[in-house]
């Protein structure tokens, strides 16, 4: 990442190969053949720790390109695993936490997203008999830090795209808990289900959530494990600029691919975001709730005075300008069909 300016980017939004898990073994082997060797002796933390060194490089790079005020955010988890038939758990998210606190990072509040899983046997160990079964892991770490101190929007045009890039009181409530139970690891429209699989790549609403929470529009989001695209794509949503690296050129493919489906997508998806609104009002309404404040781009009635200025900007186009860079469009004007909607009890 040496190509980036130090102190250029406003957010970073990953989420790393996680050490301990069999499907990142050979790539953590190819740039450190001493972590081979460390398993085949089944010395499992020494592996976990050479793994860690490895992700530790890129912290390190994540520090010094982001701004003053600028914050990280890592979807991280746990993993198990058998080594000389001794079982054990492998925190990836506390050796990642203690590494950023060492470089200089502030931890925020973390959030934990739990994962859908079909299995219908979720136990892991002897079943029914104490005491060999083990609790199964099925939530993820989203790890919350920032460099420096928060935040300042002191030039007017600083205040006006922040308060642009606003999002809705009833969204705040949802994205600002610290535990995510609404977040589905399923299917999307917007992926190739195989690929997300061999990417291990996170569902699409973890980092346009994260993006839309900590940045604004016009920012630069980072992502130093692109993969399949996911917080490139959620970044074009979300209308910020965005940088990402990967090592695995097969995936350069899949991410053009998605090309053909992010306009139609990202539009679906704003247009949800902005009825879920107007379904929060209705429901409202209907116990007999008042509003002080009107959107003055939709005219819809709002809960704060800081969501009069939302706007969520449609994109228009994306086209490549030239080898792996991309350009988009967006529209300044709001969406008509929300716009002047009437809500009636």
């Amino acid at each position: 990442m040496n190509t980036i300016p130090s102190e250029s980017i406003a957010l970073v939004v990953t989420s790393p190969p996680y050490p301990m898990i069999k499907m990142w073994d050979e790539m953590f082997i190819s740039q450190n053949p001493a972590i081979g060797k460390a398993l085949k002796s089944r010395k499992g933390p020494d592996a976990f720790e050479l793994m860690h060194r490895i992700l530790d490089a890129v912290w390190n790079e994540a520090y010094r390109v982001l701004k003053n005020g600028g914050i990280a955010c890592i979807n991280i988890g746990d993993a198990t695993r058998t080594l000389d038939d001794n079982f054990s758990l492998y925190q990836n998210h506390t050796r990642i936490m203690s590494y950023l606190l060492k470089l200089g990072f502030n931890a925020l509040p973390a959030i934990l997203w739990r994962k859908q899983t079909n299995a219908p046997n979720k136990f892991m160990g002897s079943g029914m008999l104490p005491p060999g079964a083990y609790v199964t892991l099925e939530h993820e770490y989203i790890l919350i830090v920032r460099k420096g101190k928060k935040r300042e929007f002191k030039s007017p045009e600083g205040k006006q795209i922040r308060r642009e890039s606003a999002f809705f009181w009833e969204e705040r409530n949802v994205w600002f808990s610290d535990i995510w139970l609404d977040v589905k690891g399923a299917s999307q429209n917007l992926f190739d289900n195989k690929v997300r699989n061999r990417s291990a790549a996170y569902p699409f609403e973890v980092p346009y959530r994260l993006i839309n929470m900590f940045s604004v529009k016009g920012d630069t989001v980072l992502d130093p494990f692109l993969g399949i695209g996911t917080t490139m794509y959620a970044a074009m949503t979300a209308g910020r600029n965005s940088i990402g690296f990967e090592l695995d050129k097969n995936l350069r493919d899949s991410i053009r691919l998605m090309l053909d489906t992010i306009i139609f997508y990202s539009n679906e998806l704003i247009n949800n975001r902005l009825s879920s609104h107007l379904s929060f009002l209705k429901e409202k309404y209907n116990t007999g709730k008042e509003f002080k404040y009107l959107n003055k781009h939709y005219g819809f009635p709002v809960v704060t005075n800081q969501e009069k200025e939302l706007l969520i900007n449609p994109l228009l186009s994306v086209k490549e300008t030239n080898n792996n860079n991309f350009e988009m469009l967006y529209s300044e004007k709001p969406q008509q069909e929300f716009c002047g909607e009437r809500i009636n009890n």
